[in-house]
């Protein structure tokens, strides 16, 4: 994996915390590919298979989504990668669910056996990096990143429709914004109306700000199983979403193994 280069970190002030801005050094003539991942959901299988797909795509740089952990069997190995990788990462709900930080009062079922399951499985070193990352980062004066919704990140509202996108780029001060949390990868565009897009090539290009949801690696939701993740050119402004295979079998038996309810295995299967 591409080193990260030096990075000179500040913050600014949005209405309900901090934002992390984070100058990451480069040569300016290089063109750079930024792999945007996210939504792992401790699923090892599906975070090892991006990984190496990224490796064959030439990628030099890397940054995370949040909701490293949740659903799925390996809470640890997951977590513990994505932090060696020594990377720009926001906080997801599941995130701060499992340190403590948000509630799971309206988790449902399923999402809150998991919650407890992995409590177990963690120290107190992984709770107190879960409880370090910032909900917004911005990166290079070019790139905002955010779990669910930058008009209220701590709510974890979710992007869905053209009006929920306006909020989000009203607030955008960068060009482009990635973003997880539904699971499912559209493009949202500014413009006198909010536009979207749900191609896997998306030119940025004659729009003044976007919204990308790079979709999930570990839980997809738009019925396609493989891992989805996004890549980022910096010089041609384009990104183009990613679909990898993985061992779906595996990480569901992991799951069930664990004691974790099965429906989580099984979804993964339909990408629902």
């Amino acid at each position: 994996m591409g080193t990260q280069g030096a990075r000179r970190v500040r913050r600014s002030h949005w209405a309900g915390g901090n934002t992390l801005s984070v100058a990451i050094t480069q040569q300016e003539a290089i063109r750079v590919r930024w792999a945007i991942f996210g939504d792992i959901h401790s699923n090892l299988e599906a975070l090892d298979a991006v990984m190496a797909e990224c490796q064959k795509l030439n990628v030099e740089r890397y940054l995370c989504l949040g909701d490293i952990v949740g659903y799925g069997a390996d809470p640890v190995k997951c977590l513990e990668r994505v932090i060696d990788m020594k990377i720009p990462i926001v906080a997801g709900n599941h995130d701060w669910a499992v340190c403590g930080k948000l509630s799971i009062e309206f988790f449902n079922t399923y999402a809150k056996h998991a919650v407890y399951w992995t409590r177990e499985q963690l120290t107190e070193t992984h709770m107190e990096a879960l409880r370090t990352w910032e909900l917004v980062i911005e990166v290079n004066n070019d790139i905002t990143l955010v779990h669910g919704s930058l008009s209220f990140p701590d709510l974890f509202d979710y992007i869905q429709t053209s009006q929920d996108a306006r909020l989000s780029l009203d607030k955008l001060r960068t060009r482009v914004c990635f973003l997880g949390h539904s699971h499912v990868p559209v493009t949202f565009f500014s413009g006198p109306m909010v536009s979207y897009t749900m191609s896997y090539e998306i030119d940025l290009k004659g729009f003044d700000k976007s919204l990308v949801n790079v979709g999930s690696v570990g839980q997809p939701r738009d019925e396609n199983p493989k891992a989805s993740f996004g890549l980022y050119d910096d010089k041609d402004g384009k990104v183009y979403i990613k679909r990898v295979e993985y061992d779906v079998d595996k990480a569901g038996r992991k799951i069930i193994d664990a004691g974790l309810p099965e429906i989580l295995a099984e979804r993964l299967k339909y990408g629902r």
